[in-house]
Order: structure tokens, then C-alpha cells, then sequence
């Protein structure tokens, strides 16, 4: 289907707010912290508020499991009963397996061998079945395969009307979170592993406050919407090279693309030394232990948004938190 910028479908606030609605306890309203500290203060500066939204603390250890299972539940009894498959590094496949077993069925996702160990045997504790291929590239072809042979439906990690609807809780969250707390946004920073994620939340807070500015952020190594935008339409990458694998999308997709461009106000870039930099920061500022792929948008305060957000109260999404001891301290040391 094409979409274009002008005419893309996105949810009301109304619609969002029915969607958490219906989520209920099975997903949990994540908590917000205004984080003081003098050396947060020294990397940001010293009148910028940090407040983080710290969707780590979700089930399943990332924001996932929204729009996974506001696609489920859109599923018939009969598509149920046959299951759900995906394409994942690990927070896409755990929170398949978590939303199975909520609604009572099973997934089999396909993951790339590189994926992180830890999280395929978080997956695995969770009743999902995982088949493991090279590379992602080749997950993709293969889930087609699948859904031929079992008759599975594809929950896709990022893509679609029902997934941002999922992740838009988010951001309504955020802003709902942050008038409890008297204060105005002047922007999010948010990571992008495909776009699901922010364009979910740029779409609930520019319809709640449109002068809040939305930042999204890409590794270097897996900048598929960055090319995209810069492109004018979605492009696909030839390679993932980051630490972040939770953001490894291999390419941008037309929905997801549109409801970016329609919202948010730029993407910026960072480098795997400066999201290890945030990994560090959110450890010794907040107390965090995080993913690489939840530090990219600290990392982006910390580097290029920097000059831009001085002085502004601005909101960190810390999207997940799925990380063995070895790997987190082999990126936390130096």
C-alpha cells in the first residue's frame, strides 16, 4: 500500500486512549523520573531537565509487548489458534512470546544468530519457538516460509496502523505522566528501530502539545529511516553494523516512513562509543542498567542534540533494558 506524508492514517487521542484501554494490566503505565545529577548536569547542561520515560520496566523488559498485542487482539479466534510468527533480534520476539501466552497461543519467530543469547532463551522460557537463520535479511525471507507452510500471521516488529496505535500508549502516557507533574515538554528524544516506536509517540504527543518537538535517533550502523528521509521515500540498508541490535532494521517501510515524516521534527545520528557514553550515563545518573539500544537516545542528548535542547525540559524514552551481565559490562567498561 502506499501512504504519503499528507494522508497517512493515524490514530485520535481518542483512539489511543481506547487502546490503552484494552491493553490493561497487561502492559504497565511505565514511570517517569526527573533525574538530578551534578554529572548529568556537566554532559547536558546544568538547566536542562532530564526527565526519562522508562518503558524498561514494561513486561518483557521493553516496549514491545503494545504493539504486539494490540495486533493479537485484533486476530480471529481461527488465526489464533494457528499462532503468530515474526522477524526479531530479541524485544520483538520476547514480547511475541509474552503475548502469546496472554491470549493463549503460540509463536515462532525467526531471529539472526547474532541475536544476544540471553534474549533467545527469554524468548524460549516463554513458550516461543525460535528458529535461527545468518542474517536478518534472510529472517525476512524465511517468515514468509513460514506463514505459507503453518499458516502463522505476521506480527511484524514495526510496521502498520495497529502496531503505532500500540506504541502511541506511550506517548500518551508521557504527556498524561508529565501534566501530573506540572511541567511541558519542549521535547522527546526517542530511538528508532524501524520507526514503529516513534512515530507511535510523535503521533500522540504533536496531536497533544504540537510544539513539543519529537527527535528520533539512529545508530550509524543502522540508519534506514535517516537514509530514508533524506531520500524521500523508504530505502533499505545493506548491512547492520551497531552494538544496538534492537535497532537493526535492515530497511524502512511505507507506513511507518509516512507517519514518521508526517510527524516527528528530525533524526539525528549517533555512534556505538557514544551510545556506550549513554549506557554509562544512565548507570551512574539514574541508576539504570540498559541495552544499547535504550541508551541511543541519552546518547543523543549527550552529543548532537546537545547545544539544541540546553536549557529545555526534555523527555528521554528509555526503550528497553534486555541485557546479560557479561555483554553489559563488556560495553560499560572501557
Amino acid at each position: 500500500m502506499t501512504y504519503t506524508p499528507e494522508t497517512v492514517p493515524f490514530p485520535s487521542l481518542d483512539d489511543i486512549r481506547s487502546a490503552r484501554e484494552r491493553l490493561g494490566n497487561r502492559v504497565v503505565t511505565t514511570p517517569v523520573r526527573c533525574i538530578f545529577d551534578d554529572a548529568l548536569s556537566a554532559e547536558v547542561g546544568a538547566t536542562t531537565g532530564v526527565w526519562l520515560k522508562e518503558e524498561l520496566f514494561q513486561h518483557t523488559g521493553s516496549f514491545k509487548p503494545r504493539g504486539a498485542l494490540t495486533v493479537m487482539a485484533e486476530l480471529s479466534p481461527e488465526a489464533l489458534e494457528r499462532g503468530v510468527t515474526g522477524v526479531s533480534a530479541g524485544n520483538h520476539a520476547i514480547s511475541l512470546a509474552y503475548s502469546a501466552r496472554q491470549l493463549g497461543t503460540t509463536a515462532k519467530v525467526i531471529m539472526p544468530r547474532t541475536a544476544n543469547p540471553y534474549r533467545i532463551q527469554l524468548f524460549r522460557d516463554l513458550g516461543g519457538i525460535a528458529e535461527l537463520v545468518d542474517t536478518i535479511h534472510i529472517a525476512f525471507e524465511r517468515v514468509e516460509e513460514v506463514i505459507a507452510e503453518e499458516g502463522r500471521t505476521l506480527v511484524h516488529p514495526f510496521e502498520g496502523p495497529l502496531t503505532a496505535l500500540g506504541t502511541a500508549t506511550v506517548g500518551l502516557e508521557f504527556m498524561m505522566q508529565m501534566e501530573e507533574a506540572h511541567t511541558k515538554l519542549d521535547a522527546i528524544v526517542v530511538a528508532s528501530g524501524g520507526g514503529g516506536l516513534t512515530g507511535g509517540i510523535a503521533c500522540a504527543v504533536k496531536q497533544w502539545r504540537p510544539s513539543t518537538k519529537v527527535y528520533v535517533v539512529e545508530p550509524e550502523g543502522a540508519d534506514s529511516l535517516y537514509r530514508s528521509f533524506k531520500a524521500g521515500s523508504p530505502q533499505t540498508i545493506e548491512a547492520v553494523r551497531t552494538i544496538a541490535d534492537s535497532l537493526g532494521s535492515p530497511r524502512s517501510e511505507p507506513y511507518s516512513y509516512a507517519l514518521n515524516k508526517r510527524f516527528i521534527d528530525d533524526i539525528v545520528l549517533v555512534s556505538d562509543d557514544q551510545i556506550r557514553d549513554g549506557m554509562r550515563t544512565l548507570f551512574r545518573s539514574a541508576k539504570l542498567v540498559v541495552e544499547p539500544a535504550g541508551a541511543a537516545a541519552m546518547a543523543a542528548l549527550r552529543f548532537p542534540l546537545r547545544e539544541q535542547l540546553e536549557g529545555k525540559q526534555v523527555g528521554i524514552v528509555v526503550c528497553g533494558g534486555n541485557t546479560d551481565a557479561t555483554t553489559y559490562a563488556k560495553h560499560l567498561l572501557p
